[in-house]
């Protein structure tokens, strides 16, 4: 009775394994061989910047499209999708460098607080609770939502003035931290030549007053900067400033004519009417 028993299993094994393995080559999905090496070439930082859910999925979208227009993957950036578009035969669309920029300049001496937060630190839980320790609605809450979300250690909340400051020479783009923020304030803009960039730090769309009262260096809507930019790269509207990164042609008029501060410049020289007046 054994010895029949441990046939039958026996044998329905080796039957289930021949089904199984004939059904296997019956449906069996030829993979295209440039899957591997398009997947080599890739960074395998599984982000999620390119849209996809890891580097295996964007692979997968690039050796089965028909162009590489629309296709980037935001870490290695022109470098590592010129090697893509080599493997695959074509060619790569030119990609202009990005980096994130956090459009609040709050800091601990300009937007006083006026409450203290004792739950929890974090940037989505805080913000469908309240406003936040302060009176700008709109502004960071500094709990370091992005900061957790970045894979890169590109940006972190700096303890002295409560805002997220970020690394360009790790940020890779990847959007990790753009999609954290609950409050919408970071941005990725064009890294601009030399890393030269200017952009408006304020979200605030209160009106002159009320902003100014939230935030010394609140965005008023006060027009001056569109009114002095000869390039038509400022609008305005729902009473703040936008400054297009693609139309700006870095002459930094807009900076010394807005009252507040609110419009930032990165990695200029210093300006000369500032050196000679420290001088004399």
């Amino acid at each position: 009775m054994i010895l029949t028993a441990i046939c039958i299993v026996g044998g329905t094994g080796v039957l289930c394994a021949t089904l199984l393995y004939f059904i296997s080559k019956k449906f069996e999905v030829a993979e295209n061989p440039l899957l591997a090496e398009v997947q080599e070439a890739l960074p395998a930082a599984n982000c999620g910047g390119c849209g996809y859910p890891g580097c295996s999925a964007f692979a997968s979208a690039c050796v089965n499209a028909a162009s590489l227009d629309g296709l980037l993957c935001p870490v290695g950036g022109a470098d590592v999708m010129g090697k893509v578009a080599a493997i695959l035969g074509m060619a790569a669309e030119k990609v202009e460098p990005r980096v994130a920029v956090v459009r609040c300049n709050g800091h601990c001496d300009a937007r006083p607080r006026t409450n203290l937060y004792d739950g929890t630190r974090n940037c989505r839980i805080a913000s469908q609770l309240y406003g936040g320790e302060t009176g700008c609605a709109f502004g960071c809450l500094g709990h370091g939502d992005c900061e957790a979300a970045c894979s890169f250690g590109a940006i972190a909340v700096n303890p002295s003035t409560g805002l997220p400051e970020v690394d360009d020479d790790k940020c890779t783009a990847c959007g990790a931290c753009v999609k954290a923020c609950p409050k919408n304030l970071i941005e990725l803009r064009r890294r601009g030549p030399k890393s030269r960039r200017i952009y408006v730090s304020c979200m605030n769309r209160d009106k002159g007053g009320p902003a100014r009262k939230a935030c010394a260096n609140a965005c008023i809507g006060c027009g001056k900067c569109a009114k002095e930019c000869a390039f038509e790269a400022i609008s305005l509207s729902n009473n703040l400033a936008f400054i297009d990164s693609l139309k700006c042609r870095l002459c930094r008029k807009c900076v010394a004519v807005c009252p507040t501060g609110a419009i930032i410049e990165l990695n200029f020289p210093p300006r000369k009417e500032a050196t000679e007046t420290k001088e004399s």
